[in-house]
């Protein structure tokens, strides 16, 4: 459905392009960087799907962990970066998709890989009931609300005795038919296409009228509704779409774990993972999730052995960058060189120099 209720007149294409061409000046997106990042991630993209016929098993193990992280980020900057929607309880649908393997995996008997897809439409029915209860915050309640409904999910799913309960339970029986290297190369495969889906779904997303709908949204409501922007249905369709995207990275990962508990699945570590990712990459940038999970995991593996004191100098860096790039760093580098790999606004340029 089309966020935009109220139908207006709007020129052909040719005939805008007309006007303009008259005027002397182009209306564009593209860039010439925008194509050279086009064949950069192709390649890049080449080399993560080869991965397995010729990369370790440490080095797929951790290309899959980045491509999951950059995925739980990307959502959370649909949400919060493109929507205005500032979820502290994403951790909430990746815990469903983790218990997903039990119920679905376990008990029900669904191949293991299977459960990922189905994983995204449990919690897209779960989603409904929470978001009838989240929308009804603003702002900085909202933020909490879906923290405390986070921690409802994990303490009914800590006294559920089907669930084992707190103490957790192995799904390695859902993997024990599967060849090691099989099951390695798989997780990739599937951890790419997640990856791929939420980056290049945002991407189309901000480049149609739903895009323009979203930010209009996050800016002001009230305004959005005065040009007939539906933002109940633009709200909802944002965040039933990044919790069905975020239960099935959740799914994903815990096939890599091979144990699940409810502290683990529904840890806040995992919103303050995306917080992270986005505020240090750079909120409402497509660039920047991917750029700050990188920044993450070069930390991470740098400080490895300072024990959990890494976790202060992250904090410590997040609140750097708030308080001095609120852009994040992609912000800096963009203002800097007028880096563009994901087009999205339209820019005025002269007829000559257009493309």
């Amino acid at each position: 459905m089309n966020p935009m209720r109220r139908k207006t007149h709007t020129p052909a294409a040719s005939d805008r392009a007309t006007t303009a061409a008259s005027a002397g000046f182009a209306v564009v997106r593209a860039t010439p960087l925008h194509k050279v990042g086009a064949i950069f991630g192709l390649a890049v993209l080449g080399l993560a799907l080869s991965l397995p016929w010729w990369g370790e098993r440490a080095g797929i193990r951790l290309t899959t962990e980045f491509l999951c992280v950059v995925a739980l980020a990307q959502m959370w900057n649909l949400l919060a970066g493109y929507c205005g929607l500032a979820s502290m309880g994403q951790q909430a649908f990746v815990g469903i998709g983790a218990y997903a393997l039990v119920v679905l995996g376990l008990q029900m008997g669904v191949p293991v890989f299977w459960v990922v897809p189905l994983a995204g439409l449990a919690a897209l029915v779960i989603a409904i009931p929470t978001a009838l209860i989240a929308f009804r915050l603003r702002g900085a309640y909202f933020a909490i609300g879906t923290w405390v409904l986070a921690e409802v999910y994990r303490l009914v799913v800590t006294n559920l005795p089907q669930m084992s309960g707190g103490s957790g339970l192995s799904i390695a029986p859902l993997l024990r038919d599967i060849d090691p290297d099989d099951r390695l190369a798989w997780t990739l495969w599937i951890a790419v296409a997640l990856c791929m889906a939420s980056l290049l779904g945002t991407y189309t997303i901000l480049r149609s009228k739903w895009g323009l709908a979203m930010t209009a949204v996050r800016d002001s409501e009230v305004a959005s509704e005065s040009l007939g922007i539906s933002v109940t249905q633009v709200k909802w369709a944002v965040y039933l779409g990044a919790a069905a995207m975020t239960a099935m990275v959740g799914a994903l990962i815990f096939t890599t774990k091979l144990r699940i508990s409810p502290d683990a699945a529904f840890s806040m570590d995992w919103t303050a993972l995306m917080f992270f990712s986005v505020v240090i990459g750079g909120i409402g940038t497509l660039e920047g999730p991917i750029l700050g999970a990188l920044v993450f995991f070069a930390l991470r593996e740098w400080l490895s052995d300072w024990g959990s004191q890494y976790l202060i100098i992250l904090g410590v860096l997040t609140i750097a960058v708030i308080l001095w790039a609120p852009g994040g760093l992609w912000g800096l580098i963009a203002r800097r060189w007028d880096v563009q790999f994901f087009p999205v606004r339209r820019r005025v340029e002269t007829a000559a120099t257009g493309t």
